[in-house]
């Protein structure tokens, strides 16, 4: 009402640099994972790599480089794109899920930011989702990962149409989500103009990003894994179905967003864990929605807090098994971020030491 204009440090950074060779990237979730891949392919490529934005580094640290990148890698988050301006050489959507629905006020208003990234892009990369191939039709240079025309999976394979390239034994990064994670990244390789099945090889020597299903080692006779970042339902089924044949206790809950959990309801109903504990400000609301579900494979408990889970789990689960944070939620209700959270699960595991940081954020 006064007349002052918002604004955010991403679209500062666009208006300021308008002939920079930008890969933006977003999406519900993999957005991290699929930003620092790109770059470490890129790199080992022998391009010169800015890798910056909601990954951990603001575009603004980075103004005024001493040396101009050959690529600008940037994650951006639903918030960052909501007022996005900027007209990226190469725009990725991985995915699109109910997300952050507190803050954007709709689904409808959360698709439209998370769609702003590719209004002025060059090109636009998308998941083979339907509502996502709907919703990005009018492109006039789309691509789609997911199909079996361009990048996808296919067995033990990522395929680029029907030419098999990388096994997925090869694949440093735990199931079938960061395969697809991958079949992203390749294809921006593609369209940035290089040989991607050539520069595939790369995928192999890349080192997982913190607090993905992380697993932190043993102990005594049990697996702990941290997936502190799945914030949404969609990323704890994926989570399970990574661990698929292992004997698993998954803690879940935190912030309440009010996000539908009907999703994982239906997985654990289908594919039962060993347990389930749920914790935090919406673990009841989980627990209730669970104590529906006729005949359970799987046990219930629920408790107050991350503490109180892995008690609980340590003391449930099966010898050789693993437990498995995967919270589905924000951290909100009692963390300051993802982070923090996936810090202390580490500690009350005991896994004492400082758990590994982003890598090669920066210009290198």
């Amino acid at each position: 009402q006064a007349g002052v204009q918002f604004t955010s440090a991403s679209a500062l950074w666009f208006a300021e640099n308008p002939d920079a060779r930008t890969i933006c990237v977003t999406g519900t979730k993999g957005k991290s994972t699929v930003t620092a891949l790109i770059a470490h392919i890129l790199r080992n490529s022998g391009r010169c790599v800015a890798l910056a934005g909601n990954i951990g580094m603001s575009l603004l640290d980075l103004a005024n480089p001493p040396r101009v990148p050959d690529w600008w890698v940037i994650e951006l988050s639903s918030f960052q794109t909501r007022d996005f301006e900027g007209a990226p050489t190469i725009a990725v959507i991985t995915n699109l899920y109910e997300e952050h629905l507190d803050w954007h006020g709709s689904r409808e208003n959360y698709v439209a930011d998370k769609l702003a990234i590719g209004k002025h892009a060059q090109c636009l990369i998308v998941a083979a989702q339907p509502k996502l191939l709907d919703l990005t039709a009018g492109h006039s240079d789309r691509r789609v990962f997911g199909m079996p025309q361009g990048w996808h999976v296919d067995g033990e394979w990522i395929c680029r149409g029907a030419v098999r390239v990388l096994r997925l034994a090869d694949v440093p990064l735990p199931g079938l989500h960061n395969a697809h994670n991958v079949c992203a990244c390749l294809a921006v390789i593609d369209a940035a103009g290089l040989d991607s099945a050539q520069l595939a090889k790369y995928v192999a020597s890349f080192r997982a990003l913190p607090h993905r299903l992380q697993s932190l080692g043993q102990r005594g006779d049990l697996e702990y894994v941290n997936d502190s970042i799945a914030t949404t339902p969609y990323a704890t089924v994926e989570a399970l179905r990574a661990y698929a044949g292992r004997d698993v206790v998954v803690l879940v809950g935190g912030f309440d967003r009010g996000v539908d959990w009907e999703v994982f309801v239906e997985y654990v109903r289908r594919q039962p864990p060993r347990a389930i504990v749920t914790m935090g400000a919406n673990g009841a609301r989980i627990a209730a929605a669970l104590a529906g579900v006729e005949m359970p494979g799987f046990m219930l408990e629920s408790v107050g807090s991350l503490n109180e889970a892995v008690a609980r789990a340590r003391a449930i689960a099966a010898s050789g098994g693993v437990v498995l944070m995967s919270p589905g939620a924000p951290s909100f209700d009692a963390y300051r971020d993802y982070a923090q959270r996936g810090h202390e699960f580490a500690r009350l595991a005991g896994f004492d030491g400082e758990l590994a940081q982003i890598e090669g954020l920066g210009i290198a």
